[in-house]
């Protein structure tokens, strides 16, 4: 097996939409070559400029030190087999449909070279039920990213029960280098963690809209002006940590007896029922148009563009 080195070499991004083309910035402003793929002609049309464009918007805040080299560093091809024939890595950023995963993964391990790993950015389909068929399924493992990744370094690591631990911590090493943080998803679940996490979240959000006990535009306050600015830089454990005078622990033994009350009333599976999340989603008001969309997807970008640069002034993103 070719020796693998994580620092720089050579991307592949296989799917050019908002997650592939997020990728690809992370990636070059690294430093590695990329080569970006996707089966649609008009992705592949729009994939160059945007990544550039992408890597321009990083360049006020520091988060790039050329976006220029960067973008020059990225290359639009043909055929997967020309993005994949040469990768050290390569990132499957295609739709969450579990035929075209396991398409779309037999075709990587047959044109991707011995030692390149095969991750997807799938935010629900675990590993193994796309790998199980390949002759190459030891090298395959989830990287889900948050979007946009570029932005939002935490990546979590999943792999099926025969992905190796070379292929892990190679696949960790590759996450450090291009200023990633990686989490270690010990064991294929459903969801994996940040979904799961999010998920129990919105649930008792919608409970609570539904039940006329506080409107959606005043539960999105509560997180961005309250949970929110703690979570920025502290996670759940951590912040409870602080909560009470001996930690953790001590946390735990004033609150719970509320948790235990709680926990015999959580939200059903009926809050997602078609007729209670669609009257809740009324609430929030009308749907925006794709340009409203896109308009205020570039001002979540600049905050949080803004964000991490504070983030990294004040500490560089580290990962144990």
């Amino acid at each position: 097996m070719t020796v693998y080195s994580a620092s720089p070499g050579t991307a592949a991004i296989v799917g050019a939409g908002l997650i592939g083309r997020s990728w690809a910035n992370v990636f070059a402003r690294a430093g590695w070559q990329v080569r970006v793929w996707d089966p649609s002609d008009t992705q592949r049309a729009a994939a160059q400029a945007l990544v550039a464009q992408s890597l321009r918007e990083l360049e006020p805040h520091g988060l790039v030190q050329d976006a220029a080299a960067a973008a020059a560093r990225v290359v639009v091809v043909a055929t997967l087999e020309d993005a994949v024939g040469t990768a050290d890595y390569v990132q499957e950023c295609g739709p969450e449909v579990l035929d075209i995963k396991r398409s779309t993964f037999a075709a990587l391990d047959a044109a991707a070279p011995p030692h390149c790993i095969l991750a997807s950015s799938t935010s629900a389909i675990v590993a193994s039920l796309f790998t199980e068929a390949l002759a190459g399924r030891a090298r395959c493992i989830v990287a889900h990213p948050v979007n946009p990744p570029h932005l939002a370094p935490v990546v979590e690591l999943c792999g099926a029960p025969w992905t190796s631990d070379a292929t892990k911590a190679r696949a960790r090493e590759v996450m450090l280098d291009v200023g990633q943080v990686p989490i270690d998803v010990k064991r294929e679940i459903d969801g994996f963690v940040l979904n799961r996490l999010q998920v129990a979240l919105l649930t008792e959000a919608f409970r609570l809209v539904q039940d006329g006990i506080v409107s959606p535009q005043d539960v999105d306050k509560t997180i961005c002006d309250g949970l929110g600015l703690r979570w920025a830089f502290m996670g759940p454990f951590e912040t409870i940590e602080l909560n009470a005078p001996g930690g953790i622990a001590d946390y735990c033994e004033r609150y719970v007896p509320w948790f235990r009350r709680y926990l015999a009333d959580l939200p059903t599976a009926q809050v997602w029922d078609d007729a209670s999340w669609r009257a809740a989603a009324a609430q929030w008001g009308p749907a925006p148009d794709a340009q409203a969309v896109a308009a205020k997807s570039l001002w979540r970008n600049e905050r949080l563009a803004a964000l991490a640069a504070h983030k990294r002034a004040q500490h560089p993103w580290q990962a144990t």
